[in-house]
């Protein structure tokens, strides 16, 4: 095994708790001070709390054409998932690493990191930009601090790869996800007096079952694209809860749902037709009762969908370093097409591990995949050396 290096990295990485609703501080100094060792500085983008912060670096040129290896730190919980060994204490059973954020997407930061040394002596013709991000697993979020940062900085990245589990395989799409908490206000009343009241339930149910008409149609109707596993826009409900107990009429109801949009789709054009539905199908029934029953609706979280041309010079770069012409279409979101809207670069993913492997217990990446992806930065930096 070759990578023995990248492996003990991964074992500092992975000891380190980042599930999303703590702090991502501890890795992050682990990996400024890591870079520091090689004389790179790194710039740290906080949030709000100044409890988690995005990491930026930069390697090599100082030109205006680099590329940017990104890749987020959080990672999702543990809870109520049967582990056999503790998740933030990388094992290694046969040819697996077990551990959180093995597969999701650790291993490809230790990479990185590992080959910090290699970036630096290669004597590259383009920068390498390291962006690594806060927040991921909930949304997205914490990218948009990083991205403001990119933007405002004179060198730029001139495309991105995203190192999210692909199994080493090119991804050159991805839909986009918006979620939605709707809260629907109804009255309370005895039970006996049920046709006083308003059953907030009742009408959520309404509302839900709308949302699952909508996603029927577009199993239906379309628009289509053949190069995903399921090839249209989904919408689901996800959560619900409301009511006290049966002898009263529930006065709340609250449920979220999302839509995960192909490209061809807008996810606004759908969130306004349920709003429509809720304004012109429900409001008018409760409001019959009372005024002061409502539907709301609040955005949880949006993120654009990831689209790049098949024959674009980057994928064909890609497919050239990785000696394929394959590749393919995920159902998961990732940062990239954050990047790509907002950088208005040409992104790409591409990383180690499987998807099938994530946000599971016993979560692990292969040894295989490990060697994989060191060997593609390997042949990375081969094409960024200085002739």
């Amino acid at each position: 095994m070759s990578e023995n290096n990248a492996i003990e990295i991964l074992k500092s990485l992975v000891s380190f708790d980042t599930t999303s609703y703590r702090s991502n501080l501890e890795l992050i100094t682990f990996i400024e001070s890591y870079l520091k060792s090689h004389n790179i500085k790194s710039t740290l983008v906080y949030d709000s709390s100044c409890k988690k912060a995005n990491l930026y670096a930069k390697i090599g040129s100082n030109k205006n054409d680099g590329i940017m290896l990104s890749g987020h730190t959080d990672v999702v919980p543990t809870t109520n998932q049967d582990w056999a060994d503790d998740p933030f204490h990388l094992i290694q059973k046969d040819d697996k690493l077990y551990g959180r954020g093995t597969a999701d997407m650790k291993s490809f930061l230790a990479l990185i990191l590992s080959r910090v040394p290699k970036f630096i002596s290669a004597n590259l013709s383009k920068t390498i930009h390291l962006a690594f991000s806060y927040d991921e697993e909930v949304g997205c979020i914490g990218v948009h601090r990083l991205i403001d940062l990119i933007n405002n900085n004179h060198i730029k990245p001139a495309f991105c790869i995203v190192g999210e589990p692909t199994s080493m395989e090119v991804v050159i799409g991805h839909k986009g996800k918006c979620s939605y908490q709707v809260d629907v206000s109804g009255l309370a009343c005895h039970s006996g007096q049920s046709p006083l009241g308003v059953n907030a339930i009742n009408y959520a149910s309404k509302l839900i079952e709308y949302i699952a008409e909508i996603n029927k149609e577009k199993s239906i109707k379309g628009p289509f694209d053949y190069d995903y596993e399921i090839p249209y826009t989904t919408l689901q409900t996800g959560v619900i809860s409301g009511g006290i107990t049966v002898n009263i009429v529930p006065d709340f109801c609250k449920f979220e749902f999302e839509i995960r949009h192909l490209s061809k789709d807008n996810p606004k054009e759908l969130i306004n037709r349920i709003k429509n539905y809720a304004k012109e199908n429900i409001l008018p029934d409760m409001h019959k009762v009372s005024f002061k029953t409502g539907v709301h609706f609040r955005e949880k979280v949006s993120y654009p969908g990831l689209s790049i041309n098949r024959h674009s010079e980057l994928v064909k770069y890609i497919k050239k370093l990785l000696n394929t012409e394959k590749h393919k279409k995920v159902i998961f979101g990732t940062e990239g097409g954050l990047f790509q809207e907002k950088l208005k670069i040409p992104t790409v993913v591409c990383g180690p591990g499987s998807i099938d492997q994530a946000h599971k217990a016993n979560e692990y990446i292969s040894l295989d995949q490990i060697e994989k992806g060191g060997k593609f930065l390997d042949v990375l930096i081969a094409s960024l050396r200085k002739s």
